[in-house]
């Protein structure tokens, strides 16, 4: 099977220019940068006059539910709208049931992926207070690497004993610890005040406030500490604070990347304090989204070397369970069908380039977990590829949502960016709007 992506305006390792990609069966048989397409024998035509063409995105942070949760969402339905998306690889989080915690739920999850995820995935392995000891026994190969809830979250996978917290940095090796860092006793303390003011679900508006600045900068302080205590790789997942950026080392491209690096994720980037007035507990998340100079901090952190990668924290519940204040409605939100749509609106914004969120999305993910042969445009390379056309406004509607829940907190919004085609290992999976549902990704390789 080969197909010609011609007349493209492709963006890829911090270049943009006009061209065109031969895809032969998975794999990028050949970039052209010729005015004209070249000539040729092809089965499938796609013309991308007027469109952007970029890696297809790796979202290193989602929660698909499966198994255990699928009320919520399941492995099928969440990779659908990671397609719809222009998200051709995932990585799953462990706090499903059972919990990622064994080797057995490890093959369990890669077992349901290969039967229904429409894109590539990879499963996190979840530390807890007794089971860093497995960490050698792990496929390493096929894991991008650890995942420590160091704060209490959706999931009550809290690893709170400091022999425990020790032993993980240790014996992670070469895999990247990617922490959750809330300190759960400030949180605790904070809810109880607030509970005795305001009763027993108090307002979601004070969120931020309960899990708060100096609950994450304690326990991100702790971790950096830890990383360097043993030289693990420690990367800061969906880091919302001003404060917190001051502990992460800056990267320069093409440099080696440093041990210690943070993510940044969509609602954090997008959404602020203010937004609890209008939308209440659909932007519910943890960490909380804070203040407007928090917001714009992590926004010039994109380009300033200190966010590495963004992803979406992709955290589904049912609507009914959004429902309610601090104590009582689910944190988390639907968020990989919509991410680079978004981060797109961004570029527009000035905020950074289109090759920097290239980067971000695409290049960054893949550079730091080790993904092989994935993440950029190069000949050789899996033909994961997204296509996205500028100046065409459409709005979130129930209709269009993919995921399982149904909702989004951005219901009504007008994107001015339009994902018209995904390409997942060669195959034209996204088209202008048209899902190929029998569609079947690949478990991802990490090179270790």
């Amino acid at each position: 099977m080969r197909t010609l992506i011609a007349n493209a305006t492709i963006v890829n390792e911090g270049t943009t220019l006009k061209g065109h990609i031969i895809v032969l069966d998975d794999v990028i048989e050949k970039i052209v940068t010729d005015p004209q397409p070249p000539h040729g024998i092809y089965d499938q035509y796609v013309d991308a006059m007027g469109c952007v063409v970029m890696p297809g995105v790796i979202d290193s942070h989602v929660h698909f539910r499966e198994p255990g949760l699928t009320a919520k969402a399941d492995i099928a339905s969440e990779s659908r709208a990671a397609a719809c998306g222009g998200v051709t690889t995932y990585f799953d989080m462990p706090n499903t049931q059972p919990q990622t915690v064994t080797i057995e739920a490890l093959d369990e999850k890669f077992r349901l992926a290969a039967q229904s995820s429409v894109v590539n995935y990879s499963f996190f392995f979840g530390a807890t207070n007794d089971n860093a000891s497995l960490f050698e026994s792990l496929p390493q190969r096929d894991i991008p690497g650890i995942k420590l809830f160091m704060g209490s979250s959706t999931g009550n996978m809290l690893v709170d004993d400091e022999d425990a917290l020790g032993k993980v940095f240790r014996l992670a090796g070469d895999l990247p610890v990617v922490a959750h860092c809330e300190d759960t006793a400030v949180i605790n303390r904070q809810m109880a005040a607030a509970k005795a003011v305001h009763g027993d679900d108090p307002p979601v508006e004070l969120h931020p406030m309960i899990r708060s600045v100096g609950a994450c900068l304690n326990s991100s302080e702790k971790a950096v500490r830890l990383a360097r205590r043993y030289g693990a790789r420690l990367h800061v997942a969906h880091l919302s604070t001003a404060a917190e950026l001051s502990l992460i080392p800056v990267y320069t491209e093409g440099e080696p990347l440093p041990k210690i690096t943070a993510e940044a994720v969509v609602a954090h980037l997008l959404f602020s304090e203010e937004d609890y007035k209008s939308k209440g507990a659909l932007v519910k998340c943890n960490p909380a989204v804070k203040t407007i100079a928090d917001r714009e901090a992590l926004r010039k952190a994109l380009t300033d070397g200190r966010i590495l990668t963004i992803a979406t924290d992709h955290a589904p519940h049912l609507l009914k369970e959004k429902q309610g204040g601090c104590a009582r409605a689910a944190s988390g939100m639907p968020m990989v069908q919509f991410s680079l749509p978004a981060m797109l609106e961004l570029v527009d914004a000035g905020v950074l380039t289109l090759e920097r969120m290239v980067r971000l999305m695409c290049h960054h993910p893949a550079m730091l977990f080790g993904v092989q042969r994935r993440g950029f445009l190069r000949e050789g390379y899996k033909a994961d590829i997204v296509i996205v056309r500028p100046h065409s406004p459409w709005q979130v509607t129930p209709q269009c949502i993919k995921s399982k829940c149904g909702w989004s907190p951005l219901m009504g919004h007008e994107f001015q960016w339009q994902v018209l085609h995904t390409f997942c290992n060669g195959r034209h999976i996204y088209d202008n709007g048209v899902l190929d549902q029998q569609a079947r990704g690949e478990r991802v390789a990490f090179a270790r």
